[in-house]
């Protein structure tokens, strides 16, 4: 056979594989939608009920970057992950087989051709099959060594650093890992390149001239032989074509589309078919951006096998005569029918929660006014599941609730309640401002809302402390508080003494630290149960390394639909709000949809964490 080198350049192949592709559209359109609903019917119930299982096993479902990455790194995510790649090479593999035989057929019935392909891929099956598991496991063996190099190199490197600690700070560490890393990835990448190139041509080898596995990837090899540096670029650029166009559409669809999502009112009516809809342009864009790498890729294969192997510079063109073209739209709405099906199938196959606690800050304080027993019965009325309530210390050394130490805000008195007795307290009225339907309400003592709330609700006592009366203010509530009932109490405060103070009293009384912003890896909090903070300093990596250290995370103060809903999906624990009714409506909404139309409201704000 004459050297047929001079024909593998890459502006030729790329020129002789989009001609194909213009000649052959139309079959190969039709082959791809109908090989995409056949895998879409058959593999992603599979998938789905793998995946399901697999979050069973965890715990949770997985829907931020971090949860997914902790689970995919665990035992049976690293076999479910093994799993995906093989058959996402399976289908690649078939899908690309098909395509070769549907340009392989100069002429026919569009519709014919395109089942035909479909019947001789899926006959060829266990050879297709065998040959994706030879070339997959060659390169995970070429891998491994890389694989356990970095993880060594990761755990000498970063191993005793928190991931949050790390992607904030950048240590220096960092840098020294990256570095170390690199050399063995380009010696990775060259040989995986090295045997792709090498076996690039064993499935139209096994596909077009009905060879077996071993037979195919040896006829590759003869064909590549002293070849694989002319075949470099045109073999890399469909490879590299078929994985960056998805990743460059998804992030131009993510540009354009994501943004109008935080335009839609919070509320579900609207959200859900926006969700869908968002998703179905997403599927088609994925759709069309699947069938021009797979097809190009295909192509390009095609004419460097027949090129070298037949001296033929491309899959002959079709007659022009076989025009059924409204087959291929009719097999894009099959397509579309059956993978909404299949979707619905998979979102409902999830089994999700939304496990928050309502926390009526100072009582239902935009109805009625703050810290007042007129408050606290509101928010029990709304459906709250604890009162957050501020007490500090009187003159006399009785506890009593209120925000401030001075009465200048709510009353307009340039008294402060750290100076006045309990007598005197009772005098002021706190409700006047508010309306007049609160005139008289006075600031009550922790006694009082002990009584009012007992066998009612649960409270979350926020103390504050005054100069250096941290200690006699937590001996003061403490007294008051009956030991039965400790699992009814959350104790909070600004102030680490004031928490320190009730840890050593009281160590299974459940505390909060309240803090403004958390440091870059400073998450040693001491014997804590939960950390609270400002609603809009959470991020999905600080709520994850919150979690992670074993802390509940509570935020405050919440009182928009969007911030609640984005919240409950960042997996806040406890959500402190004036507004407990609306709270507990976002909740009773999302607790009205099945698990499939709550995965579409999660998606929607899971996209904007």
């Amino acid at each position: 056979m004459p050297d047929n080198d001079s024909t593998l350049t890459p502006r030729g192949l790329i020129t002789a594989a989009g001609l194909s592709l213009r000649e052959h559209w139309r079959p190969l359109v039709a082959f791809h939608l109908f090989f995409t609903l056949l895998a879409t019917t058959l593999l992603l119930p599979a998938g789905a009920s793998t995946l399901t299982a697999l979050l069973g096993q965890v715990g949770r479902p997985v829907l931020t970057g971090s949860q997914l990455l902790d689970t995919v790194l665990s035992a049976s995510g690293l076999v479910w992950l093994l799993g995906a790649i093989g058959f996402t090479t399976l289908l690649l593999s078939l899908q690309q087989a098909g395509m070769l035989l549907v340009a392989a057929r100069p002429s026919g019935y569009r519709y014919r051709l395109a089942l035909d392909a479909l019947w001789s891929v899926f006959r060829r099956l266990p050879g297709i099959v065998a040959l994706t598991l030879i070339q997959v496991g060659i390169q995970l063996a070429i891998a491994l060594p890389l694989l356990l190099l970095l993880s060594a190199l990761y755990q000498w490197l970063l191993g005793d650093m928190e991931s949050y600690y790390i992607t904030q700070v950048k240590p220096p560490a960092l840098w020294q890992f990256l570095a170390a890393a690199s050399l063995p990835a380009l010696i990775w990448l060259f040989s995986a390149l090295h045997a792709y190139l090498r076996w690039s041509l064993a499935l139209p080898s096994l596909i077009l001239e009905d060879l077996g596995p071993l037979a195919a990837l040896r006829r590759s090899r003869a064909l590549t032989y002293r070849r694989l540096r002319r075949l470099a670029l045109p073999v890399g650029l469909p490879l590299l074509l078929i994985l960056t166009l998805p990743v460059l559409a998804s992030a131009l669809f993510d540009t354009l589309a994501t943004p109008l999502l935080l335009w839609l009112p919070e509320r579900v009516a609207v959200l859900l078919p926006a969700m869908l809809g968002y998703l179905t342009l997403y599927a088609l864009l994925t759709l069309a951006v699947t069938f021009i790498g797979v097809a190009v890729n295909s192509l390009v294969i095609g004419c460097i096998y027949l090129r070298l192997a037949h001296r033929r510079p491309r899959p002959p063109a079709p007659t022009p005569h076989d025009h059924p073209a409204w087959v291929a739209w009719g097999a894009e709405l099959l397509v579309l029918a059956f993978a909404a099906s299949q979707a619905f199938f998979v979102l409902n196959s999830f089994t999700l929660r939304d496990d928050v606690t309502i926390t009526a800050h100072r009582g239902s304080s935009t109805v009625a006014p703050e810290n007042t027993l007129a408050a606290f019965e509101q928010a029990i009325d709304d459906g709250a599941d604890y009162i957050e309530l501020d007490v500090r210390l009187s003159a006399d050394g009785q506890v009593v609730v209120a925000h401030d130490d001075s009465l200048q805000r709510l009353v307009g008195l340039d008294e402060r309640l750290s100076e006045m007795t309990l007598e005197a307290i009772r005098a002021v009225d706190v409700g006047s401002w508010f309306g007049d339907g609160f005139v008289g309400q006075g600031i009550p003592t922790l006694a009082e809302v002990l009584q009012l709330s007992r066998g009612r609700i649960k409270l979350y006592i926020e103390l504050k402390p005054l100069g250096d009366n941290a200690e006699r203010l937590a001996d003061a509530v403490l007294a008051q508080l009956p030991r039965q009932r400790y699992d009814q109490f959350v104790l909070a405060s600004l102030s680490p003494a004031a928490i320190r103070a009730v840890e050593r009293r009281e160590p299974t009384l459940r505390t909060t630290l309240f803090a403004q912003f958390v440091v870059r890896g400073g998450l040693n909090l001491g014997d804590i149960d939960a950390l609270g903070l400002r609603y809009n300093r959470i991020s999905e990596d600080l709520a994850d390394a919150i979690h992670r250290r074993g802390y509940a995370l509570h935020a405050w103060t919440v009182n928009g639909r969007a911030q609640m809903s984005r919240l409950i999906d960042l997996g806040v624990d406890n959500i402190i709000t004036d507004r407990p009714a609306l709270l507990a409506e976002v909740l009773a909404e999302r607790h009205e949809l099945s698990d499939g139309e709550l995965l579409l409201l999660k998606l929607r704000n899971w996209l904007h964490f």
